[in-house]
């Protein structure tokens, strides 16, 4: 077994995978950005080292840093989390090229299933059933019209290397096609390093089945069942259970074979997942996460196995002590994403101080989390804070559970999906396990998001009280690795911890001219401002002084926690002043284009 382990992930994933790694005594190595100093993954692990300088967003993409910090802490080896490198198959076989050991498939295993149209061709060939599509990446928006004469409408462009809804464009006419293919490929470039692109017949109301897979290096593969990650958001998973409520045996079966036959047909080793779609009776492949998921917590759950474990043991060579006749499955587990986001605005990401955070316990919770009260969730990654999970003995019981832990949730000072969920825990679709990936875009009303926000929303949001400021926290790097040390507030001496930075908050108000656009123009610019909603960076800008606009037309788009954002008007009329370009940083408040 490995004596040293690197995270080269930040957040809750990595606090939960230095936990399996303390459990078998192994010690952990963090990495952190200039921004993540104070975060609880940094302050969780061993020992920790800045991989800085580069802008807080790309600073755990920089592989070379990451290879020189494992090698400065003696790390045997390197596991990815999720997200950011987990699927980044140069990066593996750049850890297979250096003294540590990739915790995770193979590379080239995950350059043959992490890319879609590889991965449907590996399916297809092994008798796995695929939705009807592309199996080579298209270079223009006329392979998507021509495939829309021949298949229909609507179709799905989505990015070979992407996943989570990353890179996924819908489109329902010809007209749609030219945009949602450059957007596609624009997205699946910036996530994924990968700007090619393929299409799908997108069905209109499937269930999102996605299956666990484990597999050693001694020709074991295991299947630990099924999860539903139906409930989605603009294709964002938001609540998954185990097992789904929508398959019988039969099918249970079916899909669980298909998704060992499929693995195995790859010669895929450690954990990794599955994903199909499902409708009326019929499952088709949909692609392979070469990674752990956000969601294998339910699976764990029911299994009572530990899936970042079992990774590390497989990487370190050792064998599945079980086969698939050993695993059984007990009780029903939900997880609920607690973002930094307000349901009644959109989902729009909300960055901000937690004034209050105190979780719920007891019985049947688990709590998947690496932040604490008086943090501060920043807008420079994913906007998810922490992970619920519940289980029970059957779907009702944890159903019952999931009402009581999400009512003793208090997070006081930003907005969060809290009461999204428990809003889901009175609709009757989502109840009675018949929801589809399209039900929560399509079905569920705005005002009644509004109303569970004025419900179950905090009292209070970022800025309202007064910061507690008992103690501070100051850090010192020596090349490179982190040290801290805590201090009483002695008063106002004139040195700031990184806490009292408050030069990252949304300020309301017209940028200056350093931040985009010209400060004369919009000083002499008359009519109505469109502000930026949340903090972020600007995409594309898609309209230029003097243009005409409509109600509902897009001025730009705003990238803000890993998230694309349309920015559109309320009204038509004509720009008269446009205060942003692309790559331009922005705060909530900062204007962005006037109209009059």
């Amino acid at each position: 077994m490995f004596e040293k382990v690197l995270v080269a992930n930040r957040g809750e994933i990595a606090v939960r995978v230095m936990r399996a790694c303390e459990e078998l005594e192994i010690n952990t190595v963090a990495i952190y950005s200039d921004s993540d100093r104070d975060v609880g993954h940094v302050k969780y692990a061993d020992e920790a080292y800045n991989v800085g300088p580069a802008p807080a967003s790309q600073s755990y993409l920089d592989q070379e840093a990451i290879l020189e910090a494992a090698a400065k802490a003696g790390a045997d080896a390197i596991h990815p989390g999720y997200g950011f490198l987990a699927e980044n198959d140069e990066f593996a076989a750049a850890v297979e090229a250096s003294p540590q050991t990739w915790v995770g498939p193979s590379s080239e295993a995950m350059a043959q299933l992490g890319e879609k149209t590889n991965a449907r061709n590996v399916m297809d060939e092994a008798g796995v059933p695929v939705v009807p599509g592309t199996l080579e990446p298209i270079e223009s928006p006329d392979e998507v019209i021509a495939f829309g004469e021949e298949h229909g409408y609507p179709i799905a462009i989505k990015a070979e290397g992407g996943g989570g809804g990353r890179g996924l464009r819908v489109v329902q006419s010809p007209d749609d096609a030219e945009e949602a293919f450059e957007s596609a490929q624009r997205e699946g470039e910036a996530y994924f390093d990968n700007p090619a692109v393929y299409l799908e017949r997108y069905l209109t109301s499937p269930k999102h089945i996605e299956v666990q897979i484990l597999a050693d290096h001694h020709d074991r593969v295991l299947h630990l069942g099924e999860r539903d990650c139906s409930l989605q958001r603009r294709h964002q998973k938001v609540i998954e259970e185990a097992p789904s409520p929508a398959l019988d045996s039969e099918l249970r079966s079916a899909i669980g074979e298909a998704a060992r036959t499929g693995v195995a047909a790859a010669e895929y080793t450690n954990a990794g997942t599955v994903e199909f779609l499902v409708e009326d009776g019929d499952f088709y492949f949909l692609e392979v996460n070469t990674r752990i998921q956000v969601e294998h917590t339910v699976t764990e759950e029911i299994t009572g196995i530990d899936i970042v474990k079992w990774q590390l043991r497989i990487a370190a060579g050792e064998p599945l002590t079980f086969e698939q006749d050993d695993i059984t499955f007990d009780g029903h587990a939900f997880e609920y994403r607690i973002n930094a986001e307000n349901p009644a605005n959109k989902f729009v990401p909300t960055p901000g101080t937690l004034e209050t955070y105190d979780p719920p316990g007891g019985i049947g919770v688990r709590m998947d989390d690496a932040i604490h009260e008086g943090d501060t969730i920043a807008g420079d990654y994913d906007s998810m804070v922490a992970k619920l999970i519940v289980a029970g003995e059957d779907r009702e019981e944890a159903i019952h559970r999931s009402r009581r832990a999400l009512a003793e949730f208090d997070v006081e000072g930003i907005h969060t999906t809290i009461p999204f969920h428990r809003l889901m825990l009175e609709d009757d679709r989502f109840l009675e396990g018949s929801h589809t990936t399209k039900y929560l875009d399509e079905s569920v009303e705005a005002d009644a998001l509004a109303d569970a926000v004025d419900r179950w929303g905090p009292a209070s949001i970022d800025g309202d009280r007064p910061p507690k400021a008992e103690l501070k926290e100051f850090t010192i790097e020596v090349n490179g690795k982190r040290f801290e040390v805590a201090l009483e507030d002695p008063g106002d001496t004139g040195v700031r911890s990184s806490r009292d930075d408050r030069s990252s908050r949304p300020s309301p108000g017209r940028p200056s001219a350093a931040s985009g656009g010209s400060s004369d123009a919009l000083a002499s610019a008359t009519g109505e401002e469109i502000t930026a909603d949340m903090q972020g960076t600007i995409l594309e800008v898609a309209v230029e002084e003097g243009d005409s606009v409509e109600a509902g037309d897009v001025v730009c788009v705003l990238e803000a926690m890993k998230m694309e954002n349309d920015i559109t008007t309320e009204r038509g009329g004509t720009v008269t002043a446009v205060a942003i370009d692309p790559g331009d940083s922005v705060n909530m408040g900062d204007t962005l284009v006037v109209i009059e």
